[in-house]
């Protein structure tokens, strides 16, 4: 992990996202109780950024007050490109999440990966076995990433075969079709797919796959709005371990934060404040 401050401090240091769309994140609340914490002058935005504008976007940090940014979709791949380095995970993954201001030279860095495994922790335990994941996107190459080096046997599942037979030439793992995943094996089920993300009724897969979990699975949605999305239901009726990706949003904004600052500041003020910040949607308000 690279870590900050970078760039002297001579005022309030500005970080942001880079997203299409960006409106509803929770990246601004977290990391302006970060800021708040910490004790340091500083402000984040959320910027919805079109692919064809990520070049300009990032260009502007390369300059004070700016310390660095967060990319999410459809950025994290894009990015690569337009870095004058790269950390050894980003370059690994294939995917930058954070980009670091050091001077007028922008790092991109990846703290989805570290995020996923902090996030898993406890709800998977100290043992490994074969673990799914759904999706072929920047977030599954992290994920794939993570937890092969973490121990687990991944299989990488996507409604396009080709693209997750070439996430796992790259990286690792296997790529099964759908219909062939050994369902019955997979201790570990995480959705790194955008299914659920805008409309909280689909989940990437069918009733029937999710009873095919043997007994004590953990199910992990990186999607986190809303809290128990259609994933999570299928696997609680189920009777499976399971958890929103609120967890991994949390961990991967604190490494975040540490990498432009320097601060370690606790997870629990990144986590507060975004279930602060989802209360209201809870209690049925509109997002």
């Amino acid at each position: 992990m690279t870590t900050g401050p970078h760039r002297p401090a001579t005022g309030p240091l500005q970080a942001y996202l880079f997203a299409d769309p960006a409106a509803h994140s929770l990246s601004p609340v977290m990391h302006r109780a970060a800021f708040r914490h910490a004790g340091l002058p500083g402000e984040y935005e959320a910027r919805r950024v079109p692919p064809e504008d990520l070049p300009a976007a990032l260009r502007g940090l390369r300059v004070p007050p700016a310390c660095g940014a967060n990319l999410s979709l459809p950025h994290k791949e894009a990015a690569l490109a337009l870095m004058d380095d790269l950390t050894p995970a980003a370059r690994a993954i294939g995917a930058v999440n954070t980009v670091i201001c050091r001077g007028e030279d922008l790092i991109g860095e990846n703290t989805d990966a570290p995020g996923l495994l902090d996030a898993l922790a406890p709800l998977t335990g100290p043992d490994r076995g074969q673990a799914a994941v759904l999706g072929a996107g920047g977030a599954a190459r992290a994920a794939v990433w993570a937890l092969q080096r973490d121990g687990w046997a991944v299989t990488v599942v996507n409604r396009t075969l080709a693209r997750a037979e070439a996430l796992t030439a790259e990286l690792g793992g296997t790529a099964v079709a759908g219909a062939d995943v050994p369902w019955e094996n997979m201790a570990l089920l995480v959705n790194a797919s955008s299914a659920g993300l805008s409309r909280p009724d689909e989940s990437p897969v069918t009733d029937e796959v999710v009873a095919r979990l043997p007994a004590g699975a953990a199910v992990y949605d990186m999607v986190y709005r809303p809290a128990e999305t259609c994933l999570l239901r299928q696997a609680r009726a189920a009777g499976h371990r399971g958890e929103n990706g609120l967890s991994m949003l949390a961990a991967q904004a604190r490494l975040s934060f540490l990498a432009w600052t320097g601060a370690d500041v606790p997870l629990h003020v990144f986590l507060n404040a975004a279930q602060a910040a989802l209360q209201p949607h809870a209690q049925g308000e509109a997002p």
